[in-house]
């Protein structure tokens, strides 16, 4: 599998509390990624962000290395793991009034050798399954977010939500509770096949279709993501920018 990954404040903010790993796991021949997109002010929602980010993929890396050679129960790590990245930053931020409230986003987990992946989210950060052989892009993570449920109510249309000035409200984060609720998903790529995790400062600029034109003009993630990139900040940018692909 090849991968590559990478973040920029955009055109606006003035600090960037995006955040990505991408840790190899030769024990297991599996890739564990994660993207976060913090929340709560510049030096509150960088930290939740990083340092959730971090205790998530730590977690999933000390499972997956464990010398205890049993079967894995994605679901029951991921979940494990996503507890203890909010723990980590909700315990945080009660030590400083400074802190208090600060959140993100995350969307991470792991693909293996054979292509088979494990995904979990919290917030509006997304992840995409771009198949090179039926030439198509399919969201795999649902949005916790209040645009997200008036889709699902019928009040507004997947285009009309683009735009929604509440956009950007989002109804679950990392850190801001003493505990959250995730979602689970899983997934399997082919040959050619792309995982696309990315901010909203993303997707709010770039059409899913526009994500499989470059995926499909490239098949390389390193000038996928690059373009991406390039469209968005063209775009104006208006939020930070993360984008991360994965290709079997």
């Amino acid at each position: 599998m090849k991968s590559f990954g990478l973040t920029d404040k955009g055109r606006v903010r003035q600090d960037n509390q995006d955040s990505f790993i991408i840790e190899s796991c030769t024990a297991r021949d599996s890739l564990i990624v994660a993207l976060c997109d913090g929340m709560g002010g510049a030096k509150a929602g960088g930290l939740a962000s990083r340092l959730s980010n971090r205790a998530f993929v730590s977690y999933i890396y000390a499972k997956l290395t464990s010398r205890t050679k049993r079967p894995i129960d994605y679901k029951t790590m991921l979940q494990a793991a996503c507890d203890e990245a909010n723990s980590v930053s909700y315990e945080y931020s009660q030590f400083d009034e400074a802190y208090k409230g600060m959140g993100t986003t995350i969307v991470g987990g792991v693909i293996n050798g054979s292509g088979n992946g494990y995904i979990i989210n919290v917030g509006d950060s997304r992840a995409y399954h771009i198949s090179h052989s039926s030439n198509s892009i399919y969201q795999i993570t649902k949005d916790h977010s209040l645009v997200e449920e008036l889709v699902e109510f019928g009040a507004i249309t997947k285009e009309q939500a683009r735009s929604h000035p509440q956009r950007n409200v989002i109804t679950r984060a990392l850190g801001s509770e003493e505990s959250v609720e995730s979602d689970y998903f899983e997934f399997s790529l082919q040959s050619g096949d792309i995982l696309l995790l990315c901010s909203d400062g993303l997707s709010n600029m770039v059409t899913d279709l526009e994500m499989l034109d470059y995926a499909n003009e490239y098949q390389d993630p390193e000038l996928v993501c690059r373009s991406l990139m390039s469209k968005a900040l063209k775009r104006g940018a208006r939020d930070n920018v993360t984008v991360l692909a994965v290709m079997k």
